[in-house]
């Protein structure tokens, strides 16, 4: 099936007449034409810098990311390690406070 395609293409190719293409009138008449493909060309290299500026910039985000996630689980674990009741107790011992040795009583008054 294919080979039926290529051989077509092959010969509307060859049959082609370059001399005639290349005669100064007719490159003058396909300016437009060849203008538009260099347009489309700019366009092209355009949107390629384009693209490739943005997937610089989502990589630059995503090590950002993943560092500020690694700061957080840092800080977490670290808040987690100092608000236990034995860190608690250590900090606030050179200001005279101490843990409890018994539990809490409840004071009942009479109205």
């Amino acid at each position: 099936m294919f080979k039926k395609y290529i051989t077509s293409f092959a010969q509307a190719f060859f049959k082609l007449d370059f001399n005639n293409m290349l005669k100064p009138e007719n490159l003058v008449k396909n300016i437009p034409y060849f203008l538009f493909l260099v347009f489309l060309a700019m366009l092209y290299i355009g949107n390629t810098h384009s693209v490739e500026g943005t997937v610089r910039k989502i990589d630059r985000m995503k090590t950002e990311l993943k560092e500020a996630r690694w700061n957080y689980m840092s800080a977490k674990s670290e808040l987690m390690y100092k608000s236990k009741q034995t860190e608690v107790a250590k900090a606030v011992e050179h200001i005279g406070l101490k843990e409890l040795t018994h539990p809490p009583q409840k004071i009942v008054t009479q109205n």
